[in-house]
């Protein structure tokens, strides 16, 4: 497990200036030139962070790293999950939840403060061309990708007694070579079920090529294993 220490050593190490959108600090990492678009979206998902960062040092693109040590951030009064932002109907169910006091004058503020730069965000980590973006998470509360499969066109499960580690793509070419690999798959190019608000979502509408890594959190050397095949396996 990384230490609240190990937090601040990934989110500082060769890092640019803070951005902010929306109330959510990110700290980039550049490395090169490249259409490759990385990001680190749950400050308490602590080994994706640390492995981005120190993956950013050997590989060429650029990095968004989340400024919290927390899950959740607040913006105004009101607290959301930042992966629940992405569109305005997955993030007014999310304020819901975490928020079941607020009214909806309160939540509708919040949206519109996050609507202000949501699309300039997204255009950031949007990669270039057909540029990959990839989004590292991990999982501490009995997620896998059995929780995924009801709702994906593909699936490849190469090690189903490690269902915590998996990749989640929303380009059938990409989970076509994954399928090539040892790891388990699953693929959204099509978003079905109800609107979340999640990143793959959108970028799956968008057409955009995204790979989320997911690994349960402590797994770092299997995450560092994963984010290097992708590297050396996909263009």
């Amino acid at each position: 497990m990384i230490t609240r220490r190990g937090f601040v050593l990934a989110a500082a190490a060769g890092a640019a200036a803070a951005k902010n959108y929306s109330g959510i600090r990110f700290r980039q990492l550049s490395h090169g030139k490249s259409s490759r678009r990385y990001l680190w979206i749950h400050g308490d998902e602590t080994t994706a962070g640390s492995v981005l960062a120190a993956h950013m040092k050997r590989f060429n693109g650029k990095a968004w790293l989340v400024q919290s040590p927390t899950r959740v951030i607040k913006t105004l009064t009101l607290q959301f999950d930042p992966n629940r932002m992405f569109n305005d109907d997955g993030l007014d169910k999310n304020l819901r939840r975490l928020n079941p006091q607020a009214s909806q004058a309160e939540r509708a503020q919040v949206i519109r403060t996050v609507a202000k730069d949501r699309e300039k965000f997204l255009a950031e980590i949007t990669p270039p061309g057909d540029g990959l973006l990839i989004v590292l998470h991990n999982n501490a509360r009995g997620y896998s990708v059995n929780d995924e499969i009801p709702i994906s066109a593909a699936v490849s499960l190469k090690a189903p007694g490690e269902p915590n580690d998996f990749f989640l793509c929303t380009r059938r070419s990409d989970f076509d070579k994954i399928q090539s690999s040892p790891y388990n798959a699953v693929l959204q190019d099509e978003p079905r079920g109800d609107e979340d608000g999640s990143l793959s979502r959108t970028m799956g509408r968008r057409y955009v090529r995204y790979i989320n890594l997911e690994t349960a959190i402590g797994r770092a050397d299997k995450q560092r294993e994963m984010i290097e095949w992708l590297e050396s396996n996909l263009p």
